[in-house]
């Protein structure tokens, strides 16, 4: 690396060895780092005088992308399952319902239930609301929370549900 990018007049110099050298010069670091056939890299600008490492660049910008890769694959993704359903569902069809909903929690997602209201039936909100209120009874515990409670939103009756 150049003199420019390091604008600190000393660093603390670990070499490729992983060897504490301490507080030395920028210039020397750079001569120790340019004798190796090595670059010299700022690992910790932050700290007072910061420090740096005597390493080949390519190789360490190859192992921190390797790194993020690693991290990147491991993370999972909360995504929002969407369960639309009518005021006016059978019984079993609400039993296959509550089993989605818990197979989509057990998988660390946040469900959004929707009970839908057409036409006249919006004189009926209350049966949706009851029918929501009725989700809530029958998941929420141990293992499911209500992140949003039942409210109308436009012609629906909208519930989320997330994972403790």
């Amino acid at each position: 690396m150049m003199n420019e990018w390091i604008r600190s007049p000393e660093v603390r110099l670990i070499d490729e060895n992983g060897e504490n050298h301490g507080i030395v010069s920028t210039s020397k670091a750079l001569a120790m780092a340019e004798e190796a056939e090595l670059d010299l890299v700022v690992v910790s600008p932050n700290q007072e005088p910061p420090v740096a490492k005597i390493l080949n660049y390519g190789k360490y910008k190859y192992e921190l992308e390797k790194r993020a890769k690693e991290a990147k694959k491991k993370q999972h993704t909360v995504d929002i399952k969407e369960v639309k359903v009518r005021y006016k569902i059978d019984t079993h069809d609400y039993q296959v319902r509550i089993k989605s909903i818990n197979k989509f929690i057990s998988q660390g997602n946040k469900v959004k239930i929707v009970v839908m209201l057409r036409g006249r039936e919006m004189q009926h909100s209350n049966l949706a609301f009851d029918l929501a209120n009725k989700f809530m009874a029958d998941l929420v515990g141990d293992t499911i929370a209500v992140e949003k409670k039942p409210q109308l939103e436009g012609r629906n009756v909208t519930l989320f549900l997330m994972p403790v």
